[in-house]
C-alpha cells in the first residue's frame, strides 16, 4: 500500500476506534480494495484481486495490545498495519517517532488518522526488518565490560550515579592523592596503574580535583567528600 494521504469528511474529534473505519476504509477503496471491518478478530480486512489481504488494526493510542493484536494477525499476512488517531505537540511526534522505530523492528505498517478531517497518513509500511549492527558500538560495549573491575551496579539501575570503568579510573587516582597529597600526573598514573591519570584529572569531569601547579594535582573540596563517599569502592580497588 503507497505511502500517501487521504481526505475524509469532516467530523466532530471523539476518541473511538469506529471514528478511524470511515477514513482509513475510503482510502484503502480509493487504492482499488474492498474494505470491509470486524472479519473474524481483525478490525479491518481489505483485499485487491490475488494480493495478499491488508489487515489494519485500530486503537484510539498507542499501547501493547495495539501491537499485541497486530502481530496475532501476521501469520495471516505479511501486510498487517496499526492506526491510531493523529496528534499534535512534541509529545505526539515523539510517540510517534517511536513507535514508529518499534512497528519497523516488528515488521508492521503505521498509519495515523487526524479525526478533525479525516486525514489519513501511512507513516511506514510493513517490511521485514534486519537490525544493523554496529561495531563500534559492540566494541565500546566490551571494552567497557572489560575495564570495570567486580560487578558494582544492580541492573536495571538509574544511570546517573552508576560506576562505570572511567569512574573506577577516577576513583584509582582520588585513592592516589588521597594517600600522597600533591602528586604529579604522571606519578599519579603510574601509582594508581591509570594510563590516563593527568587526562582524567585535568578533564576533572566530577570535580573531585584540583591543579594546584603545572601537571601536579591534589583532591577538591568535592573530592575530599568523595573520599567519604566512595570509601567501600575505593577500598575494593
Amino acid at each position: 500500500m503507497p505511502s500517501t494521504a487521504a481526505t475524509w469528511r469532516s467530523r466532530p474529534l471523539a476518541l473511538r476506534e469506529t471514528d478511524l473505519y470511515s477514513p482509513i476504509k475510503a482510502f484503502l477503496e480509493g487504492q482499488g480494495y474492498e474494505v470491509k471491518g470486524e472479519v473474524g478478530a481483525a478490525d479491518i480486512v481489505a483485499c485487491r484481486g490475488d494480493e495478499d489481504p491488508v489487515i489494519v488494526e485500530l486503537k484510539t493510542g498507542f499501547s501493547l495490545s495495539l501491537f499485541h493484536q497486530a502481530i496475532a494477525r501476521q501469520p495471516l499476512t505479511d501486510s498487517v498495519y496499526v492506526a491510531v488517531p493523529q496528534g499534535s505537540g512534541r509529545p505526539f511526534l515523539k510517540s510517534l517517532k517511536n513507535n514508529k522505530s518499534l512497528c519497523r523492528r516488528l515488521g508492521l505498517g503505521l498509519i495515523t488518522v487526524r479525526l478533525k478531517d479525516g486525514l489519513v497518513t501511512v507513516h511506514l509500511d510493513p517490511a521485514p526488518y534486519r537490525p544493523r549492527k554496529s561495531k563500534l558500538k559492540r566494541d565500546r560495549l566490551l571494552r567497557e565490560f572489560a575495564k570495570r573491575v567486580g560487578d558494582p551496579n544492580d541492573g536495571g539501575a538509574t544511570r546517573q550515579g552508576l560506576m562505570t570503568a572511567y569512574r573506577q579510573d577516577a576513583l584509582r587516582c582520588l585513592a592516589v592523592l588521597r594517600d600522597n597529597g600533591p602528586t604529579k600526573g604522571s606519578k599519579v598514573a603510574a601509582a594508581s596503574g591509570v594510563k590516563k591519570a593527568t587526562r582524567i584529572m585535568a578533564d576533572n569531569h566530577y570535580g573531585w580535583f584540583d591543579r594546584v601547579e603545572t601537571g601536579i594535582y591534589d583532591l577538591s573540596p568535592k573530592g575530599k567528600v568523595a573520599v567519604e563517599a566512595y570509601s567501600a569502592e575505593l577500598n575494593a580497588l
